[in-house]
């Protein structure tokens, strides 16, 4: 599956995010400038960054797994938290 989040949050703030959230949970299997994966027991995660427009952050998360499996769930609730980054009084709240 394959999730996308713009934000105003700088990319390197969101790949530091992503480093300490998902690297708690999965090893690293590659890290870049602007592109990281994880993988565990439960599949298999990347995220990558980009510059849009000048004044956004692109961000997507894609996994190895269908909809509602947990590396899914995973990669949503950083995207959630990622929103959090960029507006503090978000609740990050969820099934997920």
């Amino acid at each position: 599956m394959k999730y996308f989040h713009r934000t105003s949050v700088d990319p390197d703030a969101v790949m530091a995010k992503a480093a300490e959230y998902f690297g708690q949970r999965l090893g690293s299997v590659r890290s870049e400038a602007r592109t990281a994966a994880w993988k565990g027991a439960i599949g298999a995660l990347s995220v990558h960054v980009m510059k849009e427009g000048g004044h956004y952050t692109l961000v997507t998360v894609e996994t190895d797994q269908v909809g509602e499996s947990e590396i899914d769930k995973l990669g949503k609730r950083f995207l959630t938290l990622v929103h959090t980054l960029a507006e503090p009084t978000h609740r990050p709240i969820g099934a997920y």
